[in-house]
């Protein structure tokens, strides 16, 4: 468990570390005077300045933060040509947005590392065997993970889709899968199930058409890249359309069950950390892409939020009332730290019906 909580702050902190180093790097670009760049959120427990900004170590670990000279837009007054209101609505944008162009190029980076290493997804004709559910058609029948499916009572597979309407057809029937297995091919008999239970299918198996392909040594850092990019982009896909649905099933009045707070990170966590550092390397990826588009919400105390503020000078030609931007950023910091507190609790209710409360606990705190 320690193993667990130590990877789990090293992710965090990196991610945090990176999407602050974005901010801090387009502030130093453009001119603008940086006056601290956190860890954390205080109270400081820790800091050295150096030149002219303040490096700290702040005491609550879930975030960070760049103090931009002139952020606040009472500063302005000061008309610095340092100060970030000062700047133009232009340049603001891209120091605001560097934070989560950076964990987006973070997220690129560790996908493209991992496929670097273990290979690059590349279609074949056949279908293959990657899971099996215990006590399924599949496993009774003599399947086995790795096994490569060639034709289902004599047809040839043309594919994935083809394999799973040819098994759909025969429900309740019993099907002669002919199979190849470490360069031996044999016939194996299974009964597809009429009515599996929810999310096993009718065999029982998870399947694929990829493979992960071993290219020349020197391809593999350009291949791993590109395909680094594709992975980004389609977890990105997946984000957004996950919490346009919540944001429907909420307005239906259904709250959200399966969102995940610290607790629930940390948990996952722990399995990762199990499945070795390759697999840690593309759940931090995911995790930044999350943290990228969570940011860029139009939410006040958010980055989109703060994008909103330059939108409206755009549209009405004059800036926001200083007290008007500094209330709506506390309270859209306070609903977040109101959310945060709520999921938490989501977590625990969770973590104490799914296990055993008292042996938990004894993991964490022998006794």
């Amino acid at each position: 468990m320690l193993l667990t909580v130590v990877i789990f702050f090293i992710i965090l902190s990196i991610l945090v570390l990176v999407h602050e180093l974005g901010h801090f790097l387009a502030a130093k670009k453009a001119g603008i005077k940086v006056e601290e760049f956190g860890l954390g959120y205080p109270p400081r427990v820790w800091g050295k300045k150096i030149g002219e900004t303040l490096y700290s170590i702040n005491a609550l670990p879930f975030g960070g933060f760049v103090r931009l000279y002139g952020e606040e837009l009472a500063d302005r007054v000061k008309e610095n040509k340092r100060a970030f209101w000062a700047k133009s609505k232009k340049v603001r944008t891209a120091v605001i947005t560097a934070g989560v162009l950076a964990n987006f190029l973070l997220a690129v980076v560790v996908f493209s590392v991992v496929y670097s290493v273990i290979g690059i997804p590349t279609k074949i004709d056949q279908v293959k065997i990657i899971e099996l559910v215990p006590g399924s058609p599949a496993e009774t029948g003599g399947l086995q993970i790795d096994d490569v499916v060639l034709s289902v009572d004599g047809e040839p597979l043309g594919g994935l889709s083809n394999f799973v309407g040819l098994i759909e057809e025969k429900k309740g029937a019993e099907v002669t899968l002919l199979v190849e297995r470490v360069g031996e091919e044999f016939l194996l008999a299974v009964t597809p199930r009429e009515d599996p239970p929810e999310e096993e299918g009718p065999l029982g198996v998870v399947i694929t058409d990829m493979e992960m392909k071993k290219f020349p040594l020197w391809q593999m850092p350009f291949r791993g890249a590109a395909e680094g990019f594709k992975e980004a982009f389609g977890w990105t896909t997946l984000i957004v359309g996950g919490l346009k649905e919540m944001v429907f099933n909420l307005a239906k009045g259904n709250l959200p069950k399966d969102i995940a707070g610290p607790i629930g990170i940390l948990q996952i966590t722990g399995g990762v950390a199990r499945s070795g550092a390759l697999a840690v390397l593309q759940f931090m990826g995911i995790l930044s892409v999350n943290l990228a588009v969570i940011n860029i919400l139009p939410f006040p105390a958010l980055d989109g939020g703060r994008l909103v503020f330059i939108l409206y000078e755009v549209v009405t030609r004059k800036r926001p009332k200083p007290s008007f931007e500094r209330w709506t950023n506390a309270i859209g910091m306070a609903i977040l730290v109101f959310l945060l507190i709520l999921v938490s609790i989501n977590d625990l209710r969770r973590l104490i019906t799914t296990t055993d409360l008292l042996s938990r606990l004894r993991s964490l705190w022998p006794f």
